[in-house]
């Protein structure tokens, strides 16, 4: 997201940029519910995927100018549009949860070395961004975004792409683990 955008998706939702931001974070607050409501566990990605397409239709579109009623209820729509999607390219398999028999220490072990692998900066900041529960997570957010200079948009942004090069690494570390797994146990 811009700062463009952002500036003229706060236009949209409100007289004055104060009243816009409190209308921002109660859409995004919505949205989340409604992806946790659904059994989604990536609701805040959701969120931010379906906030960061109503700004690009904010940018392609005269959209402020022709859409008429409540901007949230523009949001909600697209929501439904990106969870389907979510739903699409979520992996259909049933995984099943570890039993106290099996070894999950070589899954801890791809997380770590995976955290390892991100430069410093990246890693402090993924460890800092899921801090804390509940209150305390958001407050905690919220300081570590004013310490680094910047929005609670553009922390969530960065943390969305640190966590999903760490998504990446360790489905790559876990298959390959299994694949070694696998091989051994033909033998």
């Amino acid at each position: 997201m811009t700062q463009e955008g952002l500036e003229r998706l706060l236009a949209w939702l409100g007289p004055d940029r104060d009243s816009a931001g409190d209308r921002y974070e109660d859409v995004r607050h919505r949205l989340i519910r409604i992806f946790t409501q659904r059994g989604c566990h990536e609701a805040e990605d959701l969120a931010d995927e379906t906030i960061n397409r109503v700004v690009k239709k904010i940018a392609e579109t005269d959209l402020t100018d022709t859409y008429d009623g409540d901007p949230a209820l523009y949001f909600y729509g697209v929501a439904k549009k990106v969870f389907k999607e979510y739903l699409a390219r979520r992996p259909k398999a049933n995984i099943p949860a570890p039993t106290p028999g099996d070894d999950v220490e070589w899954k801890f072990q791809c997380l770590e070395g995976c955290l390892d692998a991100l430069n410093t900066e990246g890693r402090e900041l993924i460890l800092q961004y899921y801090q804390g529960a509940k209150r305390r997570k958001i407050d905690h957010r919220k300081q570590l975004a004013q310490q680094l200079g910047i929005g609670a948009t553009a922390l969530r942004i960065r943390a969305c792409r640190i966590r999903a090069v760490l998504d990446k690494c360790i489905r790559e570390c876990i298959n390959q683990e299994q694949m070694k797994r696998e091989s051994v146990g033909a033998l």
